[in-house]
């Protein structure tokens, strides 16, 4: 039996990546639409409600146009716009949130898949607020650096061309700096936080890979704890998972003692979880690379999930 799956939005990045991942399996036929129908609204409706699976790769009110086609009850709809992340009605498609986000997942017709940044902040801040560490209200900082592919083909084009926003390309960029990025939303609701976050992206001159990073002081947690115990947290939480890594305690897990690669896990749907600092501070990293587990690995995954199939067929 093969499962049909529409890619609406398949000429963006995260749609590309989904669609040359799919053409590799047996179990999937990928219905396609005319170059010139793309736009035309009844063809889309027809391929969307035809499908098993429909991903939406498109901007938010696209995505909302899209999904709004939907009439099918047995289409599985997986978004990887921002537009639904924090709806109700729509299940949040990371399934390490918790020990029950898989299983939300897998009973799920609406499917949010999560964004990059976000990723890597809720795995590293979910734990901590879980186990009660973290309160909702605790004022958080995280900087996350990137590669410049999440800006999507104009940004790649300007950054291959060095001209535009490419320009000046050698040196890193602090960016979203009125503190507005639409991430923000779902990182503290699925964080469990009551407090928005302060979030400072930073896009570096490389394509693909992520680092985001999480500093503590240790003495303003809840409860009195030690990088140890921070550690133990993680394992606890993702000692058994398939996608999320928890790497050894300190900077021996760093092949490059003193220097953080970010492109690390580039080409996999790995998160790995790190902790990093002393016996006052700590800092938590999450490296992952924001294509695959930060989009197109992380709605894959989903799709798995949702189908009833083994998780990582596809992914390894």
């Amino acid at each position: 039996m093969k499962y049909r799956v529409f890619v609406d939005g398949n000429a963006g990045t995260t749609g590309l990546q989904i669609g040359e991942r799919l053409s590799l399996r047996q179990d999937i036929e990928v219905l396609t639409i005319k170059n010139e129908l793309r736009k035309d609204i009844d063809e889309r409706r027809c391929l969307l409600n035809e499908a098993d699976v429909a991903f939406l790769c498109l901007p938010d009110d696209a995505a909302r146009e899209s999904a709004s086609l939907v009439t099918n009850p047995n289409t599985i709809v997986i978004d990887a716009s921002t537009a639904h992340r924090t709806l109700p009605g729509w299940t949040y498609g990371l399934p390490e949130l918790s020990s029950q986000q898989r299983e939300a997942i897998a009973h799920a017709k609406r499917i949010a898949v999560p964004g990059c940044h976000a990723t890597g902040f809720v795995l590293l801040v979910r734990p901590l607020t879980d186990a009660g560490l973290l309160g909702p209200d605790y004022p958080l900082t995280c900087h996350s650096v990137t590669g410049y592919s999440g800006g999507g083909h104009k940004l790649i084009d300007a950054y291959h061309a060095g001209e535009g926003a490419g320009r000046g390309m050698e040196a890193a960029r602090h960016y979203a700096l009125g503190l507005q990025h639409k991430h923000l939303p779902e990182m503290r609701l699925h964080g469990g936080l009551a407090r928005t976050p302060l979030f400072t992206p930073i896009i570096g001159n490389f394509e693909r890979g992520m680092a985001v990073a999480v500093p503590l002081h240790l003495d303003t947690l809840s409860k009195k704890t030690t990088l140890k115990d921070l550690h133990e947290v993680y394992t606890g939480r993702y000692g058994q998972s398939r996608f999320v890594s928890v790497m050894p305690l300190g900077e021996a897990s760093l092949l490059e003692a003193g220097y953080f690669d970010p492109t690390a896990c580039n080409g996999t749907n790995r998160a790995e979880i790190f902790v990093f600092g002393n016996n006052e501070q700590a800092l938590l990293i999450c490296r992952l690379d924001n294509l695959g587990k930060g989009a197109s690995g992380a709605a894959l995954q989903c799709m798995n999930i949702a189908l009833g199939i083994g998780e990582a067929t596809g992914l390894e």
